[in-house]
């Protein structure tokens, strides 16, 4: 295993995730996740907008990958644990590393708290 299949497996999951595909996604996680998938999905705003890798580095024994998902009203960074089992890349822990609001859609309706435009 090497960053390139990490790095393959992990833009499957993402790819899957965006497309509401949850039983692909979920294929590359560890039996210990599936055993957990209710947590291992709370963590995750679903549906998701925008699914995308921010970084893939070597740690120890793995690799860490750090996956921003964006959804409706959150979007969150999540920091996941990918290991060789059996010759195959597997996430093996998934943990928040931040979490926020999105943008509301209905700018009209919502006051946005910071001043800040949108942009076009």
């Amino acid at each position: 295993m090497d960053e390139q299949d990490v790095r393959a497996r992990a833009q499957a999951v993402c790819d899957a995730l965006a497309a509401g595909d949850i039983e692909t996604a979920t294929a590359a996680f560890s039996p210990e996740l599936q055993r957990n998938l209710g947590e291992v999905l709370a963590l995750m705003p679903l549906p998701a907008n925008e699914v995308e890798i921010d970084s893939v580095e070597r740690g120890g024994s793995g690799y860490n990958v750090i996956i921003r998902l964006a959804g409706e009203v959150d979007e969150v960074l999540l920091q996941t644990r990918w290991k060789d089992r059996d010759g195959e890349a597997l996430m093996v822990e998934v943990s928040h590393l931040s979490s926020s609001e999105a943008a509301p859609a209905d700018a009209a309706t919502d006051e946005d708290a910071d001043g800040a435009s949108d942009g076009v």
